[in-house]
């Protein structure tokens, strides 16, 4: 019996030791693992601030306004010639439409006359001078011509495609959805400065025509100063013959006048 007893309490002793647990602790795991764990929080909190910041600035106007305020009230549209002009409809088409050719411009301007075989007969220096002169029309006519159809030409183009192109930019600027993503602000921005460089070179072609128009008249006015200038020299190199010339031809007229 007593053994019995030893042996039993031998094993409880045993199988006591067999399952107790110690404790290690280890204070640089310890640090180790809190460092990766405040590290981990904070660029946690890193982000959660980040996608509220992003979401704040991702918000439209729209959530805030109304933006149909910012679109313009019937806006003034390119204007067109009415019809019935007696003598003047086919150029005022032109104005409208456009005229390459000129037809329109040619048929309500004087025309000038065939001068080739004139010029021929002319002595060089008056040859000179009509040929500068009926270059200067020829000037004017195609700087016209150039200009009438380019404005005929904005006009068109800015009907049918232009007018177009701005009412939908606007309808998508004022749409309120929320659809309406950064990419898609991104691609308004793109449609306006394609039509404002559309504008600008609208604006140059019409700069062009104004400048031509000026080259024409600033030739036509030194033709007139040259031409001046060219009478006032012959004058001060001939006044004296042709004073003289006058003087002996009106004394030899006295001299023979009789009376009849």
């Amino acid at each position: 019996m007593r053994r019995a007893v030893l042996v039993l309490g031998l094993c409880v002793a045993l199988s006591g030791e067999g399952t107790a647990q110690i404790t290690v602790f280890d204070p640089a795991i310890t640090a180790r693992n809190t460092a990766t764990a405040t590290v981990k929080e904070l660029l946690l909190n890193t982000e959660r601030e980040q996608h509220s910041q992003l979401q704040r600035m991702a918000q439209r106007l729209s959530a805030f306004t109304d933006l149909a305020k910012y679109a313009a009230l019937n806006p003034p549209r390119w204007r067109t010639h009415n019809t019935g002009f007696l003598f003047t409809q086919a150029f005022n088409d032109a104005l409208t439409l456009g005229d390459p050719a000129g037809a329109a411009f040619l048929a309500v301007s004087h025309p000038v006359g065939d001068a080739s075989k004139l010029l021929a007969m002319l002595t060089p220096s008056a040859r000179r001078v009509m040929t500068s002169r009926l270059a200067t029309v020829n000037m004017a006519d195609a700087a016209a011509i150039a200009a009438t159809n380019d404005t005929g030409q904005l006009r068109l183009n800015g009907r049918r495609s232009e007018l177009v192109a701005i009412d939908g930019l606007e309808s998508h600027v004022v749409d309120p959805s929320n659809q309406q993503s950064a990419t898609a602000v991104l691609d308004k921005i793109s449609g306006a400065i394609l039509i404002a460089a559309r504008q600008r070179q609208a604006r140059m072609q019409l700069l062009t025509g104004v400048v031509e128009q000026l080259l024409v008249d600033t030739k036509r006015a030194r033709d007139g100063d040259a031409a001046a200038m060219n009478m006032q020299l012959v004058s001060w190199r001939d006044g004296p013959t042709a004073n003289n010339a006058f003087v002996a031809g009106s004394g030899d007229a006295l001299r023979r006048w009789r009376q009849p």
